[in-house]
């Protein structure tokens, strides 16, 4: 049977800098990230996997504008169809990520078995300068009969850490499956 000592917990335990906002989100999306795939959602990759497709292309156009036979003068009108296409991909690029993505920590699949949910689409704020951590879930087909309504929770994240810098892992998991069962809570339907 493995030992449970302090020393191993501590191994173990999700470590933040306090003055580093930065760390403090990364830590807790990933948190969330482990709770939504431990509930059975299986996390969809498919916009992820479009990003790096497109930065492959927008890499190749550049690496074709720099390698190309010829020199300058007399390739002129190749690199101005390169810096051309670089400008048009990163524009779609960059449209994508802020109409589809905009804060999303990840996209789920429904649950496996589950004929009555859409797929979560899980994002998460800490603005600048503010202590409130802002999560939120929502369908990933907002148009399906099966959509529910959006749920948010926000709560200052000094509640989730120690003043050493570790998550308390026990009460901000409670806080996300509270939040993911609201989520998944059936409508009240009126008569």
């Amino acid at each position: 049977m493995p030992e449970t000592t302090p020393e191993a917990a501590s191994k173990n335990a999700k470590k933040a800098n306090l003055l580093d906002q930065h760390s403090i989100k990364h830590i807790l999306d990933e948190s969330v990230s482990e709770i939504v795939k431990s509930r059975g959602y299986a996390e969809d990759v498919r916009m992820s996997n479009v990003r790096l497709l497109m930065g492959a292309v927008i890499i190749v156009i550049a690496l074709f504008a720099q390698f190309y036979k010829k020199k300058f003068p007399e390739n002129r009108d190749f690199l101005i169809a390169c810096i051309g296409l670089y400008i048009v991909f990163n524009g779609i690029l960059q449209l994508l990520i802020y109409t589809k993505e905009k804060n999303a920590i990840m996209f789920t699949y429904a649950p496996v078995g589950s004929f009555n949910s859409t797929g979560l689409v899980v994002s998460s704020k800490l603005p600048r300068f503010s202590d409130l951590y802002t999560l939120t879930i929502a369908s990933a087909d907002p148009k399906s009969v099966a959509a529910n309504k959006p749920v948010e929770l926000t709560k200052s994240v000094t509640q989730w850490f120690t003043k050493d810098g570790i998550l308390v892992e026990g009460l901000f998991s409670k806080d996300v499956d509270a939040l993911i069962n609201e989520y998944n809570k059936e409508p009240k339907k009126s008569k």
